[in-house]
């Protein structure tokens, strides 16, 4: 949104003219105006642009300041309405939209032709803050057809800009049509910094619609212009925000919503700061952190009470009721004001905030046993299903499967909960990133816990691990995007390598790494932007029967680790036959694998103390009984493929007694086992690289290439990332002794440290023919971040949505001496004909008893860190 001037002859219209091209020259132009002359009109004019340009730059209080200045310099009715409709537009920024709605509206009587319609649109700005959206549509569309009348393209221009905005966040259609004329317009008058704005509200209704993707590529192109312009821009984090909240990217929404607060407190932004606090409140409810949602969302309340706008009040009144539903409170008055502000929000124009709360009025209304009052709000919800953005749709057809249930019909619930899933399938698979794809696997929850629920209580394995499939790991469902070839991306992983290799050596040195730290920052926050902006696409893969498993399975059997509320269950798949088993409380299991992990690393950096083994050995019996004695009778001596929960994937399944010796593969989900079960393996030779700062990997490799003749060995300076990247395409084995690092914060920047500098997950997607059998004899390289529905992220996810078919790789840090003993063995016994998934497990077996020579607790664990994913 701006405000704007008629072009002039004098000085101080050349000033006001430049505002939006050159703000810090247009308060120059203008201060010289001020000092020298006393004529009143052309000092309210230049006190006019210095308190525009202020505008600009975001110091409202200075901006207040001369714009006051503007309206007492001159007697001129018109120059004064003008002053006085700039002031309302500053003061709606600063939040004091009474008085800028004041302010406007007495500035109109006194001006005609294209002022008049400046005007117009400086109300509609006011009542756009107010959160009266028709009315300021309205003035909106009167300020263009002044416009076009008059022949103001840029009065057209920018009214187009605001209308197109409001549209895009109402979810009309031709916002994007305003906005694209708007920046053109912009572009021709040579208004660079208006065209930006207009093409970053294009960004905005492109994520409106859900074009994820492209809403960040036009984020990102728009930044850069940003910086070249030097004008900050604090109020837009709010829509970056809004952007990362669709995905969700929750974390990094969290910490763009503190830095908005903090940014748009220090500048004075009372209106911007208000919804700043609101969106922090939106992020903590999401993330679970309830104290500073029900906090900051009253924050916000009281701000918008404050500042009259009394619509965004009603948003921030929802995030509270909703932070107090979510804390358990289950009372008539919770009820009654959550039914009362759905029916607000519906009202004012916020469907999405409406339908969430109305859901959720409907769950509570049922608990409270008013199943009548419930049956109507999920009826009213339910019709959401036909219109919106997918997630929306997706909520509308959870909203029929609870009224179904409650009515009694099992069946007609379930299949609306599949729609809902369906629908949310295709969103997904219009996601190009994998970080994107990933992330959204949080829209699926409630939908697949509702399914998951309905299956249990019906005591049907089959629908159970139906359900349980169409949540877990969808990521890896859809066919891999390549990200394109991009010189931008390729030379950001480059420059990004560099910088980590120079930070690494700084901080082995003791020299200042701050310099470095901040330009890996950003780096790395570049090559987050361009991977976002793939398109996506790709077919879908459905999730497998138990007929389907059962002939792939052969003699071995799949046992899938569901959560179902507190407990924790499994379907196991034996000889075509699925079964259902209650393995136990969920909250245990996940405490004895820490304690058990815990153990382990003790074991590797304290040695063969007898009361660190003990301590393992307790907890692993202890986890072992929790998780197989349910289904000990069904195991028998048989191959094991354990897809586990979340919480569960970085479990060393070898060091628990039942799974010791025993050939174990461990898969996101059943679907990526099947899948990667029916890949061919490709047929080039075997690679071999040596990672730096390691002098077992040179041992370890030069060993190897004896026990794998045509081996291609990459060692010392030729073990860079780009030879090892081209040398992994095609290979059916490829092996890599290295130091890895496994990053919690983002997982595709973990890496594995070869001669240039580190090799990121982000870069193992550019493989076009990914090798066929990946070992990563480095630290920590299997663990993957997990997100929402299991969603796993690192270098797993990645070389398995590739189409690698077995990776074995660590989740433990591994001493480099005795491993190198372990991989030595395991690459002789599948040279020898055995599969990954059996040759790990003897392997594992001969090293850690008397038969491989090496004995003690740090044996024990080396052996236990290794696991074998994929397919076996």
């Amino acid at each position: 949104m701006a405000d704007s001037a008629p072009p002039g002859a004098g000085p101080a219209h050349r000033a006001l003219d430049a505002v939006q091209r050159y703000p810090r020259e247009a308060i120059a132009l203008a201060r010289a105006v001020l000092d020298s002359t006393a004529d009143t009109g052309e000092r309210s004019t230049a006190e006019r642009a210095v308190g525009l340009a202020l505008r600009e730059l975001n110091d409202l209080p200075g901006a207040l300041r001369h714009l006051r200045r503007a309206v007492r310099a001159t007697d001129d009715p018109r120059l004064r309405a003008l002053a006085r409709m700039s002031l309302g537009y500053v003061l709606a920024n600063a939040g004091r939209t009474t008085a800028a709605l004041r302010a406007v509206t007495l500035a109109l009587p006194r001006l005609t032709g294209a002022d008049a319609g400046r005007a117009r649109m400086q109300r509609g700005v006011v009542l756009h803050y107010r959160g009266r959206f028709d009315e300021a549509v309205r003035d909106y569309g009167v300020a263009v057809e002044i416009a076009q009348r008059e022949g103001d393209l840029l009065l057209e221009a920018r009214a187009r800009n605001n209308r197109g905005l409001l549209d895009a966040h109402r979810g009309a259609g031709r916002g994007a049509d305003d906005l694209h004329r708007a920046a053109e317009v912009f572009g021709r008058l040579g208004l660079d910094l208006a065209a930006a704005d207009a093409r970053w509200n294009s960004g905005i209704a492109a994520g409106q619609r859900g074009d994820v993707a492209g809403a960040l590529r036009r984020f990102a192109a728009v930044d850069a212009e940003y910086r070249r312009l030097a004008v900050p821009r604090p109020a837009l984090l709010l829509d970056r925000f809004e952007l990362l909240l669709s995905v969700p990217l929750l974390d990094e929404a969290v910490e763009v919503a503190a830095t908005a607060v903090a940014e748009l407190r220090r500048r004075g932004m009372a209106s911007d700061l208000a919804e700043a606090l609101l969106a922090q409140a939106r992020a903590a409810l999401l993330a679970g952190d309830l104290d500073t949602a029900a906090g900051a969302a009253a924050a916000a309340r009281s701000r918008f009470r404050r500042q009259g706008r009394r619509t965004w009040a009603t948003f921030a009144r929802h995030v509270e009721l909703r932070a107090g539903y979510a804390r358990g409170t289950r009372s008539p008055a919770l009820l009654a004001a959550m039914i009362r502000t759905a029916g607000q929000l519906d009202a004012t124009g916020w469907p999405g905030p409406a339908l969430t709360t109305r859901i959720e009025a409907a769950r509570l209304a049922a608990a409270l046993g008013r199943t009548d009052r419930a049956a109507e709000l999920l009826a009213v919800a339910a019709q959401a299903r036909r219109r919106g953005t997918a997630p929306r749709r997706a909520q509308g057809w959870y909203a029929l499967g609870l009224r179904r249930r409650l009515d009694g019909d099992d069946r007609g619930a379930a299949r609306a909960l599949r729609r809902g899933l369906a629908v949310l399938d295709g969103h997904r698979a219009s996601l190009g990133a994998t970080e994107l794809r990933t992330h959204s696997g949080a829209y699926g929850q409630e939908l697949a816990a509702e399914g998951l629920d309905l299956a249990v209580r019906r005591a049907a394995p089959g629908q159970v691990l139906a359900w349980a499939e169409r949540w877990r790991a969808n990521a890896l469902r859809m066919r891999a995007v390549s990200p394109p070839q991009d010189p931008e991306l390729a030379a950001a992983l480059a420059e990004l390598r560099m910088v980590s290799a120079a930070l690494e050596d700084a901080l082995l040195t003791g020299h200042p790494v701050q310099p470095l730290r901040r330009r890996q920052s950003r780096l790395e926050q570049r090559i987050r932007e361009l991977a976002r902006g793939v398109d996506g696409g790709g077919g879908l893969l459905a999730p497998p029967g138990v007929g389907a498993l059962g002939a792939a399975l052969g003699d071995a059997v799949l046992l899938e680790l569901v959560a179902h509320g507190p407990r924790l269950r499994a379907v196991l798949v034996r000889a075509g036959r699925a079964s259902l088993h209650d393995l136990g409380p969920l909250a245990e299991a996940v405490r004895l694998a820490r304690l058990h992990r815990f153990g382990l690393r003790r074991l590797v950096t304290t040695g063969d103390r007898p009361d660190a083994r003990a301590g393992v050995a307790h907890t692993a019996a202890a986890l072992d009984r929790l998780l197989f004695d349910p289904v000990r009778p069904l195991l028998g001596d048989r191959p094991l493929v354990i897809v586990p929960i979340g919480e569960l994937h970085a479990v060393p399944w070898s060091g628990l007694p039942t799974c010791a010796g025993r050939p174990v593969t461990v898969a996101p989900s059943a679907t990526a086992w099947l899948r990667a079960a029916g890949r061919s393996t490709p047929a080039g030779p075997p690679v071999l690289v040596a990672g730096p700062r390691l002098p077992a990997a040179e041992t370890e490799v030069r060993q190897l290439a004896a026990v794998l003749p045509g081996a291609r060995a990459l060692t010392g300076a030729a073990a860079t990332a780009p030879a090892t990247t081209e040398a992994l395409n095609g290979t059916r084995l490829a092996h890599v002794a290295a130091h890895g690092r496994f990053r919690a914060d983002n997982p595709l920047f973990s890496t594995l440290e070869l001669a240039d500098g580190p090799l990121t997950a982000y870069e193992l997607e550019r493989l076009t023919c990914p090798p066929g059998c990946v070992v990563l004899s480095a630290c920590d390289s299997g663990l993957s971040g997990v997100r929402p529905g299991d969603e796993v992220m690192g270098f797993t996810a990645v070389l398995l949505a590739l189409g690698t078919r077995s990776l074995v790789a660590t989740v433990l840090p591994v001493p480099a001496d005795l491993t190198t003993t372990l991989m030595l063995d395991l690459h002789r016994r599948m040279r020898a004909g055995a599969g990954p998934a059996l040759a790990l497990a003897e392997a594992q077996r001969a090293f850690d008893g008397d038969g491989g020579g090496a004995t003690g607790g740090a044996a024990h664990a080396t052996a236990a860190a290794f696991v074998c994913f994929g397919a076996g």
